[in-house]
């Protein structure tokens, strides 16, 4: 992943990632007034791991982004200019300001300066291009976002499978269903609140490693009460991931290419349920594993030790990326924010840095104050920033965006997991009913009025034999969100965040009201599918959405803060809804198309941020 060469030893590098720069003063002579570089530059790409040291110990495990000459000799350009032009919105002083850029169409890029700027943050990531560190940079996100939803969407295929194992009826699948989301609760707020103040990246690798670790061992617990907290521990670490991983990815993006980029990573968690739904094709079915007096390890918990691979992957992946640079420059470290766009800038376009056309950063010097406390003690810091990033939420004027943000995503989240985790068992229940009346019709209601009636019957037998047709039922449904998510890819830019997300609740709304009159399992599996494609596209607009709407210094902790009422409208889809449609069908499908609609027209309420700055 290394481009260029280095004429200079791994011991002289240095490590941007901890803000340290090389002497560049090698002279004062009137040749180099400005004390500048020589001409040498090692022009390496910004993709290596980092360390959290410098000098000849680790020296693999340097910053690649080592460009000695980043300060290269630009003494030529300074000739007939001796002061830095400032970027505010347009180049200023570089021939193109914003109201000279009427021809480049509604969220166009300015022309590149002609000499080096101080520009703000949209002006200087904008600079550095876009292509290898962005495309990269994608893939290891998504691949956070995939891990994730595999982690949260795999209980649904365990549970008609652990069933006899850990014995289970409705009410404890529900529980189980629901225990992650309510992990999910404690760590979003928890993580993101501490990635606020500490930064994205390191947060994302601890909760990667995490992850994975609690997923194994939820795979060997042998009872239901060591399954159900190992679940909870995992999602703790996953209440984290989602609203870091969203800051994170966002701020390395330019706003012509955010909503779009946005709407890619969304499209991560339709290849996650796939992933997962073709594992569980794969593996579940079959009779692999072992068993003795006191211990069994059959195919669904090998199905979970796969599932936690992911994890452990991307908590690797994650050393090869810098921190965000809009963080770093809410926390005053220009010097770093400044090495890490030279990096992207080389990374991209394959050039020197010294073409980079940006010479300083503009920082808002209130944001920084505010960032920057004089509190010494970590901990300190930590808990003081939880408690200033919530107060700050719940404050005019973004008081008004936090409670619309944690209303939409209440309400979305118990019809987007309370129907869509129970699809598994919805097929499952289908081909149980059509298998004992082969020539036969039946709804929702009737089919599960059987399986409950069945399921209670005197001397009845446990059986975890799943057929794989549920699995690929299951499969078919999900895959129907990728044609979804290439529409939104393709247009959340063009027609916005608030076009699809009303779209795609409104037609989810509607699928769950329909879900009461399919009469088999075939039109069963026809309205899932609809819905799972009109729900994933709705997603990818809220998550676009509900990540523009909150200001850089508290962008993690308002996500958190709307992830917790995500998993809360989890824990009530999964309990509530389940415990509904086995008592009083077929009132959850109608109050889930209501809540869908309901929360969908919400987003009227919210600024407009297509296209918008990251502000």
């Amino acid at each position: 992943m290394v481009e260029g060469d280095s004429a200079k030893s791994k011991s002289d590098s240095y490590n941007v990632e901890a803000g340290l720069q090389p002497n560049y003063n090698q002279s004062n002579s009137p040749s180099n007034p400005n004390n500048l570089s020589p001409t040498h530059i090692d022009n390496r790409a910004i993709i290596q791991p980092y360390s959290l040291g410098s000098g000849a110990k680790q020296p693999e495990y340097q910053f690649a982004a080592v460009n000695k000459a980043y300060e290269a000799d630009l003494s030529s350009n300074y000739a007939n200019n001796g002061k830095h032009d400032v970027e505010r919105g347009g180049a200023a002083g570089d021939g193109s300001s914003d109201e000279d850029g009427k021809g480049r169409g509604r969220g166009g890029s300015a022309p590149p300066p002609r000499i080096p700027i101080v520009a703000n943050f949209e002006r200087a990531i904008e600079l550095c291009g876009y292509g290898k560190f962005h495309y990269i940079l994608l893939a290891i996100c998504g691949l956070v976002s995939t891990s994730e939803e595999m982690d949260v969407i795999s209980m649904s295929f365990i549970l008609p499978s652990a069933e006899c194992d850990l014995d289970l009826n409705t009410e404890t699948k529900g529980w189980l269903n629901s225990i992650i989301f309510i992990g999910m609760m404690v760590g979003a707020y928890f993580w993101g609140s501490i990635a606020d103040s500490f930064g994205r990246k390191k947060v994302l690798i601890v909760i990667s490693f995490m992850n994975g670790f609690c997923i194994v061992a939820s795979s060997f617990s042998q009872t239901y009460l060591w399954f159900m907290l190992f679940r909870f521990l995992n999602g703790a670490a996953l209440g984290g991931s989602g609203p870091v991983i969203w800051s994170y990815f966002a701020e390395f993006q330019p706003k012509a290419k955010r909503g779009s980029m946005l709407s890619f990573m969304a499209a991560f968690w339709t290849f996650g349920n796939l992933f997962v739904a073709g594992l569980a094709w794969l593996i579940i079915p079959t009779y692999i594993g072992f068993k003795t007096t006191y211990f069994i390890y059959n195919s669904w918990r090998i199905f979970l030790l796969v599932c936690s691979l992911p994890s452990f992957l991307v908590g690797f992946l994650l050393f090869y990326l810098p921190e965000s640079p809009k963080f770093l420059l809410t926390r005053g470290k220009k010097e770093r924010a400044m090495a890490i766009f030279r990096g992207i800038f080389v990374t991209n376009t394959k050039r020197p840095p010294e073409e980079y056309m940006v010479n300083d950063l503009e920082v808002d010097e209130k944001i920084i104050s505010e960032g920057t406390t004089s509190i010494k003690n970590k901990y300190s810091r930590m808990v003081s920033g939880m408690v200033e990033h919530s107060r700050a939420l719940f404050m005019s004027p973004i008081l008004k965006f936090t409670l619309v943000s944690i209303t939409i995503n209440f309400t979305f989240h118990i019809g987007y997991y309370g129907l869509l985790m129970w699809f598994p068992e919805l097929f499952n229940r289908f081909e149980e009913f059509e298998h004992a009346y082969p020539n036969e019709s039946a709804g929702v209601c009737a089919v599960t009025a059987y399986v409950v009636g069945k399921d209670v019957a005197v001397n009845a037998t446990c059986s975890s034999d799943i057929p794989p047709s549920v699995f690929l039922e299951s499969l078919i449904s999900l895959a129907s969100a990728l044609p979804a998510n290439l529409i939104a890819i393709l247009g959340m830019d063009l027609l916005g965040r608030k076009f699809f997300l009303i779209a795609g609740t409104m037609t989810a709304g509607i699928c769950s009201a329909l879900m009461y009159i399919v009469r088999s399992s075939v039109q069963n599996l026809i309205v899932s599918a609809v819905f799972s494609g009109a729900i994933s596209a709705a997603n990818a607009a809220l998550d676009c959405l509900i990540t523009e709407v909150f200001p850089t210094n508290l962008r993690a902790t308002g996500v958190a803060i709307s992830m917790v009422a995500a998993r809360l409208g989890g824990i009530i889809g999964n309990i509530v809804i389940a415990q509904l449609l086995d008592k009083y069908c077929p009132a959850p499908t109608f109050i889930v198309s209501a809540l869908l609609v309901g929360g969908g027209l919400m987003c009227l309420m919210l600024p407009n941020t297509t296209r918008k700055e990251l502000n």
